[in-house]
C-alpha cells in the first residue's frame, strides 16, 4: 500500500498512539471540579476525533453543553492534560518499528490530528524521539480542523509531495473523509477509537488490522 508513495500522514490518537485513557482521565477530572457527572473510558470512543472542544460538547450534559461551559471544563483540562498526556497513552503495537521501516526506505512521515497542536508535539516527541518527522500538525488556530482537508493541503505544500504520492492513514471517518477531501489515498486501521464499518462507510480506500500490513 506505500509503494510508488513517498509520504505518509497518520493520524495521532487511535491511529499512531493509544491516547483514549489520557483523555478519559483529563475529562472527567474537569467534569468533577464543577459538578457535572463523569463517564467511563469505554465512553470518550465515541466522543472525541474532533477536537477537544466537541469532546466536551460530547462529554457535558446535553443541557449544559455550552459555549461558556465548554470553556470552562477546557480551561480545566488543558493544563491538567499538558501534565499527564503520557500517563497511559501508548503506541499500538507494531507501531514504531512501522515508522523506522518508512523512515528507512526514505518516505517522509507527517502527523495530522485534531489534537490541539502542543499537545500533539509533545506526544510525538515523547514516544517517537528517533523519528524524522518532516511535519507534526495538530489543531491550530485559525485553521479548520479535519474532516476539512487544509491540514492535509498544508502538509503537501511544507514536503513538496503531490498528493498523488501521499497515503494518509487514520482509525475514524473523520479521517477517510479528510483524505477523500483532500484527494489522496487512504488507508483505514481497525485497532483505533472507531469500527471497520465506520471506516468502510466514510469510503476508506484500504483496512488493515495490523501495522505491518501498511509495508505491503
Amino acid at each position: 500500500m506505500t509503494t510508488n508513495k513517498e509520504l505518509a500522514i497518520f493520524d495521532l490518537d487511535g491511529t499512531l498512539l493509544d491516547t483514549v485513557a489520557d483523555l478519559a482521565n483529563a475529562t472527567n477530572q474537569a467534569l468533577a471540579k464543577c459538578g457535572y457527572p463523569t463517564h467511563p473510558t469505554e465512553s470518550y470512543y465515541q466522543f472525541v476525533g474532533n477536537g477537544i472542544n466537541k469532546l466536551f460538547a460530547r462529554a457535558l450534559p446535553e443541557e449544559d453543553s455550552t459555549e461558556e461551559n465548554i470553556s470552562r471544563i477546557r480551561s480545566l483540562f488543558i493544563p491538567y492534560y499538558n501534565e499527564h498526556n503520557a500517563d497511559d497513552s501508548r503506541p499500538y503495537p507494531g507501531i514504531v518499528s512501522l515508522l523506522h521501516e518508512l523512515q528507512d526506505r526514505g518516505m517522509k512521515i507527517a502527523v495530522a490530528s485534531n489534537k490541539y497542536q502542543q499537545a500533539t508535539e509533545k506526544l510525538v516527541r515523547h514516544f517517537f524521539p528517533d523519528i524524522s518527522f518532516a511535519v507534526v500538525y495538530g489543531q491550530r488556530d485559525g485553521v479548520p480542523i479535519k474532516p476539512d482537508p487544509t491540514i492535509v493541503y498544508d502538509i503537501l505544500q511544507a514536503t513538496g509531495i503531490s498528493s498523488i504520492h501521499t497515503i494518509y492513514i487514520g482509525d475514524s471517518g473523520v479521517d477517510m473523509q479528510t483524505a477523500l477531501n483532500a484527494g489522496v489515498e487512504s488507508i483505514g486501521v481497525t485497532w483505533g477509537f472507531r469500527s471497520e464499518e465506520e471506516l468502510r462507510k466514510y469510503g476508506a480506500k484500504h483496512i488493515v488490522h495490523s501495522a505491518d500490513e501498511i509495508i505491503g
